[in-house]
């Protein structure tokens, strides 16, 4: 008990109380298991078919009501609430008088009858109640709930408690990852798992998360996109086509949409270009909003956004036309592109060229723009290594960034399969990288060397799981959507 003295008044009454339940042989934490055969919800979509049945359920004490030899208990279980009465005749007077010193927030099982108040309310009558675990720690007070953002995200487990209806967006989540999975294995893609962990950060623009191999003595890097991988598999010819879905993680800023981990997918297809992972795209999100919803027109925070196929398709260079009023058709060189970038007020970088002006215009002044689900394609190559040049125009690529809510939620293109321009956009990445660019792809010989045993034309795509959830279930933080998020620890 010294231990626990300078601890919070109701935390010590708690423990006073667990003490009393040790000393009387009824330590709840002996208890290994519990037989559950129904639940609440269970109970009250079937209450004609149960009443006056025996059910037991167990659940955790969400409030208590009454005095005397009778009482009134809402019992919270993994599907929602029901209420327990409980009278002393009915369980023995010593069981009533340990009941009555149960605490909000107690887990307990209850055995007893189906059946309805006279204020028509489906309950349990209780035969049996027996305590299963002693919550030490008081939950929040009903009226006011869990409203601090910091805390809730910090104590999940206490959010999905007292805020029961947060549930009903990890269920949505799951429901998604499900919908996702199902569409790509009907259409015959094979899920498959890469590494998480490599001597080299590759298949994006990102900063990675170092960490260090002791047995090798090799600095290791959190994987940033699985891409070259898989990529690696479709060259040897593994299924029609592969994916996976599984954690990236970013040493990047965290914001309301970006977490340091976070869920992606990729996928890639032999014998497809950007066209047909465009298809993909909007074929995945509008399954998986009808599976969650019913319907592919959703209210995103008071506003409607449309995702039934097919989505509007516009090239990067036309959107910059149309918002900046600069026609970059006209302009062929990297002096004529940076006089515009000054002109409009965007920072010049070491390096900088056409391409890398004409990115940052649209993300400046075009992204804004993209409410409703949108291809934006062609972009510039020297922001592409990966993509394969346009034949039209070989500055640009067949690539594509899908956007909704003004948000990038997948990014795709005609894979690149020439490894003797991979090399050379690898060598112009790792300039870029020299001269100050944390964000700039690394060398990857291994990978050059597998496109060379022969990549067959690919299309590739990437989508942002944890935006398409957020979108889906209308919530606007990450940390909404992911059950831990990432935090600061507290001193």
């Amino acid at each position: 008990m010294s231990e626990i003295q300078n601890l919070g008044d109701l935390r010590q009454v708690r423990v006073e109380k667990l003490n009393d339940l040790i000393d009387a042989g009824r330590d709840p934490f002996k208890i290994s298991k519990y037989e559950v055969t129904s639940n609440s919800v269970t109970i009250k979509n079937n209450y004609e078919e149960l009443e006056g049945k025996i059910v037991s359920i167990a659940g955790r004490i969400m409030s208590k009501r009454g005095q005397g030899k009778v009482g009134f208990y809402d019992i919270q279980d993994n599907a929602g609430r029901i209420q327990m009465f409980v009278k002393k005749d009915n369980i023995g007077e010593e069981e009533y008088k340990w009941l009555k010193t149960y605490d909000i927030g107690d887990i307990i099982g209850v055995k007893g009858e189906v059946f309805k108040t006279k204020t028509e309310e489906i309950s349990i009558r209780a035969n049996e109640v027996i305590l299963l675990s002693k919550s030490l720690q008081t939950l929040p007070e009903k009226f006011h709930g869990l409203k601090d953002p910091d805390i809730r995200y910090r104590q999940r487990y206490v959010d999905l408690i007292v805020n029961p209806e947060i549930k009903e967006v990890f269920l949505m989540r799951s429901k998604i990852i499900k919908g996702i999975r199902e569409y790509l294995d009907n259409e015959g893609f094979l899920e498959v798992e890469t590494p998480t962990l490599s001597p080299i950060a590759g298949g994006a623009n990102a900063r990675p998360f170092i960490t260090h191999h002791n047995t090798l003595d090799i600095d290791m890097y959190m994987r940033i996109a699985n891409e070259l991988f898989l990529k690696r598999l479709v060259v040897g010819g593994l299924g029609d086509g592969v994916y996976e879905m599984g954690k990236m993680f970013r040493n990047e800023g965290m914001d309301t949409r970006h977490n340091p981990e976070y869920t992606a997918i990729e996928v890639y297809k032999p014998f497809a270009d950007f066209n047909d992972m465009m298809d993909l795209t909007e074929n995945i999100v509008a399954h998986c909003a009808i599976k969650v919803h019913g319907t592919t027109k959703l209210n995103y925070q008071g506003k409607e956004i449309d995702f039934t196929p097919p989505w509007r398709r516009v090239k990067m260079q036309d959107m910059v036309k149309e918002y900046v009023g600069v026609d970059f058709d006209l302009i062929n060189t990297d002096e004529e592109a940076i006089k515009v970038a000054k002109e409009k007020r965007i920072e010049i970088t070491p390096l900088m060229t056409r391409g890398h002006v004409i990115s940052a215009l649209f993300e400046e002044y075009c992204e804004q723009h993209l409410e409703q689900p949108t291809f934006v394609t062609h972009h510039p190559v020297e922001i592409s290594p990966l993509a394969k040049r346009n034949t039209d125009d070989p500055r640009l690529t067949d690539r594509f960034e899908a956007f909704a809510n003004t948000w990038e939620i997948a990014n795709a293109f005609s894979e690149l399969n020439d490894p003797i321009d991979q090399r050379e956009r690898f060598e112009a990445q790792v300039k870029q990288k020299e001269a100050g660019d944390d964000e700039a792809h690394m060398m990857d010989n291994d990978f050059i060397n597998a496109i060379e045993v022969g990549l067959p034309p690919t299309g590739g795509l990437g989508i942002g799981v944890d935006r398409v959830i957020m979108l889906l279930t209308n919530q606007v933080s990450i940390r909404d959507i992911i059950l831990f998020p990432t935090m600061k620890p507290i001193d």
